[in-house]
């Protein structure tokens, strides 16, 4: 059984955001969780269980707008298999682009993510246009929340549908829905079949619940554009892991899906319109 996978999505730094009330809903509503939902991380903890599970690399997240130094030193401590996936404040505008491009040139950044529940903006909002600019200019892929949010928030800003003109309008910009797309999968999917740089991750999402239509497009035409990722604390990488395993998927489809579809996207070689960043000193092949 293949084993070896990337995890493009761990919360190291839960925590620190423990007191938020959206927080403490999705904890005890949504996910039902005990006290490990809201606990903070530490590299060798998760080297340790990464190492004991075959996870080769994970992304951490790390924010512009409330920047941590102990985010950083999961890259610092061990390179090549800690990598950044960075928040911008999209209401600085250009000044937080241009940390996001610095930050870089020092650290494995592999991807701009944002969560438009957050701010309750659409991605088609011109809010986010220069971040689409920057990541074509970087050639960073971008994640952004898809489908109903977790906390009891309105959720309607993270329709798929709202893809639709930022694939036409940016054709260079990889996109990667985060956390899936429920409930419009059907939406999702046929954008996806649609535009070639539009990509999934099953971030927060358990894999015993992907729906019939996700399964299928997976084992027919999305064999090499879904990638898995877990939500570890709070859905850990161990339970992910072995109900993908559990999916009946072929031993190609799950190399796809656990590895080669991620490590394609977030960590092939940049081919931006600068040089000098960290990342590519890590990455192996063209993406």
């Amino acid at each position: 059984m293949y084993q070896k996978s990337i995890d493009p999505w761990i919360n190291v730094n839960m925590g620190d955001v423990a007191d938020l009330d959206y927080i403490k809903s999705v904890k005890k509503d949504y996910f039902r969780g005990d006290e490990s939902f809201i606990k903070n991380i530490e590299p060798d903890e998760l080297i340790g269980e990464m190492d004991r599970l075959n996870v080769e690399k994970a992304l951490v997240t790390y924010s512009l707008e409330e920047p941590k130094q102990r985010i950083l030193e999961f890259a610092d401590k061990y390179p090549g298999r800690f990598f950044l996936s960075v928040v911008p404040d999209l209401k600085r505008g250009m000044k937080t682009l241009w940390e996001l491009e610095a930050l870089a040139r020092d650290y494995p950044v592999a991807l701009a993510r944002v969560a438009p529940f957050q701010i309750d903006v659409p991605p088609n909002d011109a809010i986010y246009y220069p971040l689409y600019t920057k990541c074509i200019e970087m050639d960073l892929p971008v994640g952004i929340n898809t489908g109903i949010c977790g906390p009891p928030l309105p959720s309607e800003c993270q329709n798929p549908f709202y893809l639709d003109r930022v694939c036409h309008f940016f054709p260079e910009l990889k996109i990667i829905m985060q956390h899936g797309a429920d409930p419009w999968w059907d939406f999702a999917i046929r954008l996806m079949i649609k535009y070639h740089n539009l990509y999934m991750m099953t971030s927060a999402y358990a894999p015993k619940y992907f729906p019939p239509e996700l399964l299928h497009y997976m084992k027919t035409r999305g064999r090499e554009k879904i990638m898995f990722a877990s939500d570890h604390p709070v859905l850990t990488i161990e339970r992910c892991l072995k109900e993908t395993h559990e999916l009946g998927f072929d031993e190609a489809l799950l190399e796809n899906f656990l590895f080669n579809t991620a490590d394609k996207i977030l960590f092939g070689q940049r081919q931006s319109r600068y040089s000098g960043f960290k990342i590519n000193e890590f990455s192996q092949s063209p993406n």
